[in-house]
């Protein structure tokens, strides 16, 4: 079990996560990984000049594989020491084991993890205890049956877990593939495979191992595969081996010989990053990434692959990530265990008080009570140390054992609620709600902030061309072939087309009239640059093109010039073919120049027919504006139509081109060839040269694609914050694109004051922050923090802190912040390295000067950081732009650490895994980008509105079962045990029990523990309905008002005021009592029959007034309740009759010692006089409260139950309109989404596969920040 992580940790630039590497995640960014060996160039011809002089191999490159030589393995320097002097190889075999048990070592293993668990072991030290008859009063079982049957039923659950992952590594090593063997392919189980081995690997089958990709059936050993086991994506990625081994190993006997010696770095658990060398004939080669195939893959459309192993089994990157999950703990879980130590403290002290009195009891009584005498000459003192331990084994029964186990089985039984409610279920995926872990249900009643993606979670991430504008002109509008507009719209015929996407929807007849036509030779350039300029892979299936796109507004554009006629039909490495209007033509791709988040765009250049070379580009308004020529004659109208997509919250992208002479290509291309190949700042020698080509750029017109909000959106929303839940939305998209989406989902309204965080020189105070300006600045936060930097400087020991709200007035305000400002505020920059310099032993002055400064730095780092949550946190929204997923999971550690808060993250891509597994609760949506997201979230479902449901519904049922449940689970233990203490004081304090031996072993177990389980199971107080329809109900988890330490006091009140009943109105009824015989009944038997049997009807009628509500009005109450109840009262005296029977005393005479008690007493009136007497007074008083309680200050449940039925009336009539999209401000531009890192350009032009460091669409940017000045009008 992995701690939880401590909650002090801060981020700095150059932290790295707290658990593993994910999967494509910006944990690294380029910079900060070690520099690669050179790779290959972009274009293939630079491929084949490149492979003959590489880079010697690296130093660290320290694993070794030599193909087809096991002996090479078995060297002495390939060994490890594990034991003592024993060795073994440290290539590990690829059998997996992902069990943890084995018929031998099951139950010692077991018992040492459970008896690791402080409860456990605390008891097994009573056990030990109570085997010493100079100190144990109570028999052994009355501790030995609880333990077994708590540690039984966590083995068999342990037992049945991995009996399942045995099952599940059994059916994954004994899958076949064909290895070379004896020089020829023979069939060998997955378990036998070893490194150096090559296999092949057929059409739909799984890698096995980690290899080397050599060669394939596909045209220069193309390999494409699919890696939706891996990271969940579902599209495919393209790899390509080296061309030596593409042109030598194609035949069996040559991959036989084959005995090239691979030098790599070590196994480890970064899936897109590989750097080693193959030599062979005296040659040395490159290897990156790009020709790796990893275990967990699908060769996918390659009939055939060949490969080398390099890692194997647990050595291989998909095992190496697989090792590390987060533990998460619920507030109410530390909150319980603080109890139990209080309690734990209670017991020690209230033992030594009793162990006291016996003390001086011994001195005034028991020396001078001749019956007493036990042949032992202790002396008092001694025999009140013996008794002190005496005490800890009568009392303790206030450490609960069961508690665990039964909070245990009421998260599993909720968590199957959640998994069972069909109104989470998304039935146009077949996606049902799943509760992935079941030890967090009752902390989905207490989240105060939800940190929310954007793209895939709030919105579709189905990405529909919608409208353009080309040459000024703007099309999408409902119009007929004339131009006219038309009142009922028609879908446009697309039939004409045979390529064309059935899928596609479009209104606009008179576009498609004008690209018929022909007449507009700019409409034909717009569509054909969509089909041209992109990197986009085509893959043929029955006759059908499949794209396989890096995100999906690429695909959104190549399937929208694919039903205009402008189909993309196949590409080499330097070719790309396009059906324009029926004819197909090739052209000739120059280069491919890649996009990032700071480019913005991305261009291609090609030689068309007539020999002319072109560049096409397309990007983000802002910098493609920046790039145009001066005369643009339409630059105004596609500005225009900007603003117009934009207050329509389309996401945007302007289309240019431009035509380059021969000359200025072949010197432009000779600075490309050696930017590619650079070994050192490649990224940004590529970027310096992109610059000198994209300019002069003729601007064609615009596009405008929807994204969709998923249904719900805004009424899920609404509901959450009326439940005094902040919503943050963090995205990697541009401001514009997530203030929109902003106001569409109600997350901001028309009278929200909008703060920005770029804007921080603007404002100088308070006073002059909401001065009647809705879009305010940050300069407060600068003023504040320079003005406590100040203090700090002036005064080392002066306090950072300041209490002061930011804001005053109106709580409707929002912040909207970028990543690049969040940096600013919140991180240091990096250093850069320095050269090394002699350095000379420092003064003791001066480290204490380096060390107070260093102090001060940190001090005032930290302040920013907690300045920053303050203001962010009086906002009622937050909306973060352009933030990594290393910045995602920053933010909600700093809300954790610096506001305490129960947070929440919902997600849907890869690159929010670090977020969801940094929030205490973590949701995953199966969305368009995979199931990264949910593989490592603690619950999933299909859309956002759903969240409303598990936090509103499933959330705060959970909490306050879980609350009524441990408060009545505290309650019956000290009403149980405190019943031993006021017996003490007439038994001379000498650790005697109260009831038998056996109603204390069962107890717990069977004779009060259904009914408060069942409570914690099933109760509610309002319906589900009308949890949803009054979301303020869910405060009450905000503010931990159900369960915390004065609820806990008062169940101890609760508790000592019940025992003190139980025990002293039978104590009275038999002080002067005579039976029906004439004879006194007030034997220790009879006695402790009859508050026991008080004691069980107490707790079980107690369990049922948590149920049921005396009053006007009834909460949850079932069947299975009232069974429960009087179930447990049956079992009782059945088993208490069983026990107390001549039968069983005569076969177990030392262990069933009340003979004939339970029936003789029982036949008494007096004694079930005294019985209804008891319970009378226990239960009247709580009876009376709780109606008191309703009647006079009722809770906002109680108000709601008192009018169910009127509120039931109205149920039908209450519906809350669906919510259109709001039109937002018309200069708040939307635009194309591109990815934190570098695109698919070199792979493409060198063949090599497409690859994801990142989910496509929430990695990637929007285009360059519009500015907020006023649009042209319209």
């Amino acid at each position: 079990m992995i701690p939880e992580r401590d909650s002090e940790t801060t981020f700095d630039e150059d932290s790295q996560p707290n658990d593993e590497v994910v999967p494509y995640s910006d944990d690294e960014t380029e910079d900060e990984v070690d520099k690669q060996p050179a790779v290959e160039a972009g274009q293939n011809q630079i491929n084949r000049e490149a492979e003959e002089s590489r880079e010697p191999p690296r130093k660290d490159c320290s694993w070794q594989v030599k193909a087809n030589d096991q002996r090479f393995l078995e060297q002495p320097q390939f060994k490890r020491t594990v034991f003592l002097c024993f060795k073994k190889s440290k290539y590990a075999g690829n059998a997996i084991k992902t069990y943890k048990y084995n018929p031998i070592t099951f139950l010692p293993l077991n018992l040492f993890e459970q008896f690791k668990r402080a409860a456990n072991f605390y008891f097994l030290v009573l056990l030990i205890l109570q085997s010493i008859p100079q100190i144990s009063t109570l028999s052994w079982y009355t501790t030995l049956v609880p333990l077994l049957l708590v540690l039984g039923i966590t083995a068999v659950k342990d037992l049945v877990d991995d009996i399942a992952r045995h099952r599940m590594d059994s059916e994954v090593n004994n899958r076949t593939c064909e290895v070379i063997r004896d020089g020829r392919f023979k069939n060998t189980k997955w378990k036998d495979i070893k490194v150096g081995d090559i296999i092949r690997l057929k059409k739909n089958t799984f890698i096995p191992a980690d290899i080397l990709l050599l060669s394939s059936s596909e045209p220069n050993s193309l390999c494409y595969v699919e890696t939706a086991e891996l990271d969940g994506e579902t599209n495919l990625k393209f790899k390509m081996a080296l061309e030596v081994t593409h042109r030598y190993l194609q035949e069996e006997s040559a991959m036989a010989d084959f005995n090239g010696l691979i030098e790599c770095e070590e196994p480890n658990n970064r899936l897109d990053k590989f750097a080693g060398t193959l030599f062979w004939r005296n040659t040395s080669y490159s290897l990156d990434a790009d020709k790796i195939l990893l275990r967990g893959c699908k060769i996918r459309n390659t009939d055939f692959c060949h490969g080398l192993v390099i890692f194997a089994g647990a050595d291989t990157k998909i095992m190496k990530n697989s090792g590390k999950t987060r533990f998460k703990r619920t507030k109410i879980d530390s909150l319980m265990n603080y109890m139990v130590y209080t309690i734990f403290v209670v017991l020690i002290l209230l033992s030594a008080g009793l162990a006291i009195g016996h003390t001086y009891w011994e001195q005034q009584v028991g020396n001078s009570s001749w019956y007493l005498y036990d042949r032992e000459d202790f002396s008092p003192p001694y025999r009140g140390f013996l008794n002190f331990w005496g005490y800890i084994i009568v009392l303790n029964t206030m450490v609960p054992i069961s508690l665990y186990v039964s909070v245990e089985v009421i998260r599993w039984g909720q968590s199957y609620f959640i998994n069972w409610d069909l109104q989470m279920y998304y039935p146009a995926k077949d996606t049902a709600a799943k509760a992935r872990t079941t030890t967090l249900n009752e902390q989905l009643g207490q989240i105060h902030y939800i940190f929310s993606d954007k793209t895939g979670t709030l919105t579709q991430n189905i990405m529909t061309f919608k409208k353009c504008c080309i040459n000024g002109q703007r099309y999408g509008d409902c119009r007929d072939a004339a131009g006219q507009l038309q009142s009922h719209p028609e879908q446009v015929d697309f039939s004409w087309n045979k390529y064309a996407d059935g899928k596609f929807l479009f209104y606009d007849h008179y576009l498609l009239e004008q690209i018929k036509s022909g007449k507009e030779p700019e409409i034909q350039k717009f569509f054909f640059l969509l089909a041209i300029c992109h990197t986009v892979m085509v893959d043929t299936c029955n006759g059908q093109l499949n794209y396989q796109a890096a995100s999906p507004d690429e695909g959104a554009l190549v399937t929208a010039a694919r039903n205009f006629g402008y189909v993309f039909l196949s590409r080499t490495q330097n070719t790309i073919t396009i059906s324009e209007m029926g004819v197909e033509r090739t052209y000739d791709v120059l280069a491919i120049l890649d996009f990032n988040s700071d480019r913005k765009r991305m261009s291609v250049i090609v030689r068309e027919s007539g020999g002319n070379i072109r560049l096409y580009c397309k990007g983000a308004d802002t910098v493609i504006y920046e790039r145009l020529h001066p005369r643009n004659p339409k630059r105004e109208a596609t500005e225009e139509a900007l603003d117009i997509f934009a207050s329509e919250t389309l996401r945007t992208l302007c289309l240019c081109y431009r035509d380059i002479s021969q000359d200025e290509f072949e010197a432009w291309n000779k600075k490309f060839v050696e930017a590619s190949v650079a070994t050192t700042n490649r990224d940004e020698a590529l970027d310096k040269v992109y610059e000198e080509i994209e300019k002069n750029l003729i601007l064609l017109g615009a596009t405008a694609i929807e994204d969709k909000l998923q249904e719900g959106v805004p009424e899920t929303i609404s509901r959450l914050s009326k439940a005094d839940i902040k919503i943050w939305v963090l995205t990697g998209d541009k401001k514009e694109t997530a203030e929109n989406i902003g106001f569409s989902c109600e997350l901001l309204t028309e009278e929200t004051t909008i703060c920005y965080g770029e804007d921080t020189r603007q404002v100088r105070s308070t006073k002059d922050f909401f001065s009647g300006n809705s879009k305010c600045s940050l300069a407060l936060l600068q003023t504040r923090l320079e003005n406590q930097k100040n203090r700090a400087g002036s005064s080392p020991h002066s306090s950072l802190r300041m209490n002061e709200p930011f804001f005053q007035g109106s709580k409707d305000r929002a912040l909207i912040i970028t990543g690049s400002w969040l940096n600013e505020i919140l991180l240091e920059k990096k250093k850069k390295k320095k050269k090394l310099k002699l350095k000379f032993p420092k003064t003791a002055e001066e480290k204490k000067k380096q060390t107070e400064k260093r102090r001060r730095a940190e001090a005032y780092k930290e302040q920013q950081q907690q300045n920053f949550v303050d203001l962010a946190c009086e906002c009622r929204a937050v909306i973060c732009c352009r933030v990594t997923p290393k910045q995602k999971a920053m933010v909600v550690e700093l809300v954790k650490k610096y506001k305490k808060a129960i947070t929440l993250a919902i997600g849907d891509g890869a690159n929010d895994v670090n977020m969801i597994k940094t929030a205490h609760i973590g949701v995953g949506i199966s969305g368009q980008e995979g199931m990264q997201a949910v593989m490592s979230s603690d619950y999933s479902f299909g859309q956002f509105r759903y969240l409303q449901r598990l936090l509103l519904v499933h959330g705060r049922w959970s909490y306050i079962r879980m609350c009524k449940f441990l408060r009545y689970f505290f309650y019956k233990n000290f009403a149980f045990t405190l019943v031993h203490i006021w017996y003490s004081f007439f038994n001379g304090f000498s650790a005697q029990t109260a009831y038998e031996d056996w109603f204390i072993t069962l107890y717990n177990v069977l004779y009060s523990s259904l009914p408060v389980l069942l409570v914690g199971l099933l109760d509610q107080d309002v319906s589900d309905k009308l949890s949803l329809r009054f979301p303020g109900l869910y405060v009450l988890g905000q503010k931990d008002l159900l369960f915390n330490y004065k609820k806990f006091f008062l169940s101890l009140l609760h508790g000592a005021i019940t025992s003190l009943i139980i025990f002293f109105i039978p104590y009275g009824a038999y002080l002067k009592t005579m039976g029906q015989d004439g004879e006194a009944p007030s034997d220790y038997q009879s006695f402790a029959v009859t508050a026991a049997s008080s004691l069980i009807f107490v707790v079980n009628f107690q369990a049922t007034f948590v149920c049921f509500q005396i009053g006007l009005d009834t909460s949850y109450w079932t069947f299975v309740n009232a069974f429960s109840v009087f179930g447990s009262i049956a079992i009782y005296f059945g088993i208490t009759f069983d026990f107390h029977s001549a039968g069983i005393h005569v076969l177990f005479p030392s262990g069933f010692q009340f003979t004939g008690t339970a029936p003789n007493a029982l036949r008494q009136p007096y004694l079930w006089l005294t019985m209804i007497l008891s319970v009378a007074v226990c239960l009247l008083p709580v009876v009376a409260l709780r109606f008191l309680f309703m009647t006079v200050w009722p809770s906002e449940s109680d108000r709601i139950q008192k009018h169910r039925r009127r509120l039931a009336a109205e149920e039908q009539q209450w519906k809350r309109r669906q919510s259109a999209f709001r039109r937002g401000v018309s200069g708040r531009r939307s635009a194309y989404a591109f990815s934190h890192q570098r695109g698919y350009a070199d792979l493409i032009s060198s063949g090599r596969s497409i690859r994801k460091k990142r989910a496509p669409l929430e990695a990637v940017l929007g285009g360059g920040a519009a500015g907020p000045g006023p649009a042209p009008a319209t």
